[in-house]
């Protein structure tokens, strides 16, 4: 099959505007680049997911380039719009309400379309969440995989942790305040307790990052009495260096608390796991083999 893009956009048809990709703040204003507002400034049109909100930064630069919305909810019939005007020869500035547009936010369907126009697309880069917490966050920086935000029904929600368990790499997801304890609670649950970093506000007035276990920070947001701003959160890739031995302490300890606690083995496993900080889906299938080789060492000391 032969694609239909073309070999290369820096030579669009004669004639045709150019699609900027222009990164805004995630908060401080201030942030913006030089180029940035220069792309601002001199294209004919501004797409953006909220007019209001990028009106206020456009004015607070003096910049008075005429706004079209351009959302979640109009992009499939606002993108033919914008793709005539490129074709005519108009240039679109493309911004999202913060950050990098198209990650995690409106965008991918006005760009693939003008890439399939053969249109010539030149990003403006600037601030991104993802990268900005990550390059404080003192998880491992040379190999990462950005999730965003996780699917909201439940069964693909909860197969994608399931396969996240086992990725190596520093793992980067975005949540709500609604969300983030729910996403700790989940995680923890499928990963064990480990390391991670959670970024909230940043760049803005009461930027903060708290550091810690899953649990650690799914207790520190539980004692607060509300949750505001957007939060992404950094976590270690799963650790692949314990050796036999470990496995074989955590084995022993896992059949001395089976042996002691009074708790329901949901509830006993789930403790455990979290404490050691493993999944808790292998430990629990551990625990029903360490049971069951009990129940078979009783019935034939008996028989």
């Amino acid at each position: 099959m032969h694609s239909t893009l073309p070999i290369s956009d820096n030579h669009p048809p004669d004639g045709s505007g150019i699609l900027y990709v222009v990164s805004t703040p995630i908060g401080n204003r201030e942030d913006i680049t030089l180029r940035a507002l220069n792309v601002l400034q001199h294209a004919d049109w501004i797409a953006a997911e909220d007019t209001r909100r990028t009106g206020r930064l456009l004015k607070s630069h003096g910049i008075r380039t005429r706004l079209i919305s351009y959302h979640e909810h109009n992009e499939e019939q606002r993108t033919p719009a914008l793709i005539e005007k490129l074709l005519a020869g108009d240039s679109v500035a493309l911004v999202s309400n913060a950050g990098t547009p198209s990650v995690s936010d409106p965008g991918f369907r006005l760009i693939q379309t003008a890439a399939e126009n053969g249109l010539r697309i030149v990003p403006v880069p600037g601030v991104s969440a993802a990268i900005t917490a990550l390059s404080v966050s003192g998880l491992p920086t040379d190999s990462f995989v950005f999730i965003g935000f996780l699917p909201k029904k439940s069964s693909r929600r909860s197969a994608e942790i399931q396969a996240l368990a086992v990725e190596p790499r520093t793992l980067i997801f975005y949540e709500s305040p609604r969300r983030i304890c729910r996403l700790l609670e989940e995680l923890a649950a499928a990963f064990g307790d480990r390391s991670a970093v959670l970024a909230r506000e940043m760049t803005k007035m009461h930027e903060e990052f708290l550091r810690g276990s899953l649990s650690e920070l799914l207790r520190a947001l539980q004692l607060r009495p509300s949750l505001r701003g957007e939060f992404t959160l950094l976590v270690s890739g799963k650790n692949y260096r314990r050796s036999e031995t470990d496995v074989g302490v955590v084995r022993e300890a896992l059949r001395s608390m089976l042996q002691q606690t009074r708790k329901p083995l949901s509830a006993a496993v789930k403790d455990f796991a979290i404490e050691h900080g493993l999944p808790r889906k292998s430990i629990y299938e551990e625990a029903l083999r360490i049971k069951e080789k009990s129940k078979r060492e009783r019935n034939t000391s008996h028989g």
